[in-house]
This record gives structure tokens, C-alpha cells and sequence, in this order.
């Protein structure tokens, strides 16, 4: 007994898929302490700078509204590179939180397996989803979008931006393509990676798309409010999970769902149907970044509302679903009732059968008396 536990405390052979899985967050760490080593010398500086520091900086003169000058920064091929670095580090930050935390609320609470990987999926997302909406919330409102809502489309191409809005997208990128190998990482259930990949590949066409075609002020004011949503619902799964009674969340989630929903549609027909389609310069180019053409509002419009369309749809059915499963024990409960009732009815009928035959039968105690009398 004692050398079957040893072989089976052993360590997984190095490079083998068990190795990887269990030592992937030390393996990324790595590489990615790498990319800062080289930042060191001269040599490798010049290869590592794109995957640590954003690029494509452009320095603004001072005018009458800043006295000092301003980097601003654009969009180019080089910024795959650094969002291949800060997916390294949403990978290290992802094995941080479970290990840290939801494996701790894990081993106190026993859930179950089904229950284990959504209650991860959930703690996961809703750390994501607080930090993006603080995040954009504050852009939101230093970049005065509050006050103007203008300001979404005026002055379209925005083919510059602050360091912050950059480094948002930048950071958006790296988070949803870091969820594509930790579907294999977390070994996901084989029935849950189409779900999961189909909205990673959502975010990551809505997110890319809002960046590349320059229509990143709308794209930042959606994704806060989406995320916000989002942000509900898996918060309020969180506490589902640890009391079953909590629906509360799930009520609260439900209407500003909608409401979202809604939203995401008025301000995204405001911008596109109506802001973009009256601006003066509607013509393609691609040097001075404007897409503003009606082939590519259409487009995006399309796109936006099949995906609202696709998420209510989602909604319906985890509605019902959930209507289901509240009617389904009390109609279970009914059942049992009348099923108990009909017995004990059988049981009586029994009874009172048995009853009769033995007090008419010729085996009757007082025919036996009459007899020997």
C-alpha cells in the first residue's frame, strides 16, 4: 500500500499533458519573465519592446484647451504582439484567482462537479467583468462622454486614442483569447465547449471589429453596459450556488437584461444609422482610417442585431428553463399526494372487502359456535 501511494503521488513526467495542465501558470510565468528580462539589454530590447509597451505613438502639439502636449496612439500590426504578452499575463492572473480563491470557496462548500466548474466559469467572469466596468467606467467619464453623446460619432475616424483607451482594448483582446487555451487548461467538459466558444467568439469579433473600423467610443460604452449585465447574473449565480433559495439576483438580473438589450440597440442605431450616415465624409479609406460607408454600417448595425437577437433568445430559454424547474417540484409533489391517496384508498377497499367475506363466510367464529351447539 505504501509504494502505490508513492507511485501515485508521483510527479507526471516532465513536457507529458498531465505536467502542462498542472504547471501551466508557472510555465507562462516564464515565458513572460522572459519578455522582461530581454528589456534589459540591448540586444533582445529591441524585439521585446512591442510585446510589453503599446505602440504606434503619436506626440499632439499643445493647443488653447491643453497647454501641454499629448501622446495619443493608433492602431497597427505590431499591437498582436502585445496582445500576445498580456494573454500570458491574463493566464498567470486566471491561475491566481482559482488557486487563491475559488479553490478555497471550492473545498469549503463541496459542490459537485457540475457545480465545481460553473461556480470557477462564474468567479472568473464576475472578476473580469467588475474590473472592465470600472475600468471603462472611469474612461467614460474622463473622456466627458457622459456630458455629450455626440461625441460617439462626431469627428468620426477616431483613429487616435489615450493611452488608457488603447491599453482597454488591448487588454479586452488578451483577456478573451487567454479563455481559448484555458478551455484546455481547466479540462472543460467536452458538452460545454461549444457554448464557450461561441461567445468568446462573439467578444472577440465585437471587440476587434469596434477597434479596427475606429468606432472604439461606442464599442467602450457598450461593453460597460454589457458587462455590467453580465456582471449581475454571474454574481448572482455565485450566491445561487452557495443557497439555492437566493432568486433575487436572477429577478434583478432579468429586467436590466432587457433594459440592456435595448439600450445597446438605441445607441447603436443612434451612432451608426443616424450619426454616421449624416457625417460629410463618407468615403473609404483605409490610410486615413474612415469606414464610414454604407455597406459597412449595414454591416455592423446586421451584426449587432443578430447578436441581441441571439442573446434574447438565450434568455427566453434559460427563463423557461428556470419557470420549469420551480413548477416541476410542486407538480411532483402533487403527484405523490394523489398517488398516496389512491393507495390508501385501495388499501380501505381492501379492508372492507376482506371485512365482509369474513363476516358472511361459513368460517365465521359464531358459525362455528352454532355448529358445535
Amino acid at each position: 500500500m505504501g509504494l502505490r501511494g508513492r507511485r501515485a503521488n508521483k510527479n507526471p513526467p516532465v513536457l507529458s499533458q498531465e505536467f502542462v495542465l498542472q504547471n501551466h501558470a508557472d510555465i507562462v510565468s516564464c515565458l513572460a519573465m522572459l519578455f522582461l528580462l530581454a528589456l534589459m539589454f540591448e540586444i533582445s530590447a529591441k524585439v521585446a519592446v512591442p510585446f510589453v509597451t503599446l505602440q504606434y505613438n503619436v506626440t499632439v502639439p499643445a493647443t488653447e484647451e491643453s497647454a501641454n502636449p499629448a501622446t495619443l496612439y493608433h492602431y497597427g500590426i505590431k499591437d498582436l504582439a502585445t496582445v500576445f504578452f498580456y494573454m500570458l499575463v491574463a493566464i498567470i492572473l486566471h491561475a491566481v484567482i482559482q488557486e487563491y480563491v475559488l479553490d478555497k470557496i471550492n473545498r469549503r462548500m463541496h459542490f459537485s462537479k457540475t457545480k465545481h466548474s460553473k461556480f470557477n466559469e462564474s468567479g472568473q467572469l464576475s472578476a473580469f467583468y467588475l474590473f472592465s466596468c470600472i475600468w471603462g467606467t472611469s474612461l467614460f467619464i474622463s473622456e466627458n462622454y457622459a456630458s455629450d453623446l455626440t461625441t460617439l460619432w462626431k469627428d468620426y475616424p477616431h483613429t487616435v486614442f489615450s493611452f488608457q483607451m488603447k491599453f482597454f482594448y488591448i487588454s479586452q483582446l488578451a483577456y478573451w483569447i487567454h479563455a481559448l487555451p484555458e478551455l484546455y487548461f481547466q479540462k472543460t467538459k467536452k458538452e460545454d465547449i461549444p457554448r464557450q466558444l461561441i461567445y468568446i467568439g462573439l467578444y472577440l469579433f465585437h471587440v476587434a471589429g469596434a477597434y479596427v473600423l475606429n468606432l472604439n467610443r461606442l464599442g467602450l460604452v457598450l461593453l460597460v453596459l454589457h458587462y455590467f449585465v453580465e456582471f449581475l447574473f454571474h454574481v448572482s449565480r455565485l450566491f445561487y450556488f452557495s443557497n439555492e433559495n437566493y432568486q433575487k439576483g436572477f429577478s434583478v438580473w432579468a429586467v436590466l437584461f432587457v433594459l440592456g438589450r435595448l439600450l445597446t440597440l438605441i445607441l447603436s442605431v443612434l451612432t451608426v444609422g443616424f450619426g454616421l450616415a449624416r457625417a460629410d465624409n463618407q468615403a473609404l479609406d483605409f490610410s486615413t482610417g474612415n469606414f464610414n460607408v454604407l455597406p459597412i454600417r449595414i454591416s455592423v448595425l446586421a451584426s449587432i442585431c443578430v447578436t441581441q437577437a441571439f442573446m434574447m433568445w438565450k434568455f427566453i430559454n434559460f427563463q423557461l428553463r428556470r419557470w420549469r424547474e420551480h413548477s416541476s417540484p410542486s407538480q411532483s409533489l402533487k403527484k405523490k399526494v394523489v398517488t398516496t391517496k389512491s393507495k390508501l384508498s385501495k388499501k380501505e377497499k381492501e379492508n372492507g372487502m376482506n371485512g365482509t367475506v369474513m363476516s358472511n363466510g361459513a368460517d365465521s367464529p359464531r358459525n362455528k359456535k352454532e355448529k358445535s351447539s
